[in-house]
């Protein structure tokens, strides 16, 4: 199976095409960026797709981490998988940027809960926790960093994501200390690919996975435009 992976959902903008078959990353590029993901990323995926030598109706799949994330980031991802998708008439799957924060941390060690965890702000974290073995012992949500690091109950995690050393500072002293700290600005985009090959594209949509509200709301019509666009 070829997979083509995109990511622009934090502060990189990656792209990666995965050959199953062969169980290797035909070409990738990856560069870290808080801004300008949109113009970066379409001449990214060209210059990755002329490295594998692949044209796009070769691929068997695009896959696009769909959050959470920045939410400007996470639309150019989005809409560039979707519509090369339709373009090569080919299925697109979503994948979580928690989801594939954990991916490279799962099976390492089996007795270390895994913690995947991104900065939203505010003093709070959107994070998950799965078993070492990758059983899920807390779903993805947003909370405070306390509440996060109430995950101390499951035992010594080992910590992955832009907000692992958020957590880390504030671990508390007499709980099970974290046996290693990643924090990595973004997913590691093989695994985005790995994991786009293994998901099922009917439960796997490449849509936006929101856990909440966008900071920044449209501003309220004027009175008279309000009027007119009623009329």
């Amino acid at each position: 199976m070829l997979i083509l992976a995109i990511d622009t959902a934090l502060e990189a903008c990656a792209a990666a095409v995965l050959d199953t078959d062969a169980g290797e990353l035909l070409a990738q590029e990856s560069v870290l960026m808080k801004r300008g993901h949109a113009e970066a990323l379409m001449p990214m995926i060209a210059r990755v797709m002329q490295s594998a030598n692949l044209a796009f109706t070769s691929l068997d799949r695009i896959a696009v981490t769909v959050g959470p994330g920045s939410f400007t980031g996470l639309r150019v991802g989005i809409s560039a998988a979707r519509g090369l998708a339709l373009a090569a008439r080919r299925p697109a799957v979503g994948l979580t940027t928690l989801s594939a924060y954990a991916a490279a941390i799962v099976g390492q060690n089996k007795s270390a809960p895994v913690i995947s965890a991104i900065d939203a702000r505010h003093d709070h974290v959107y994070f998950q926790i799965v078993a070492g073995d990758g059983s899920q012992l807390v779903r993805p949500m947003v909370a405070g960093v306390d509440e996060a690091i109430a995950a101390s109950q499951f035992g010594a995690p080992h910590l992955v994501g832009n907000a692992a050393g958020i957590l880390a500072e504030r671990w508390p002293q007499d709980a099970p200390q974290p046996i290693a700290v990643d924090a990595q600005a973004a997913p590691d985009i093989g695994w985005v690919a790995w994991l786009g090959a293994a998901a099922d594209p009917d439960t796997n949509p490449a849509r936006p996975f929101y856990l909440r509200a966008p900071d920044a709301k449209p501003a309220a019509l004027p009175p008279f435009a309000a009027q007119a666009a009623r009329s």
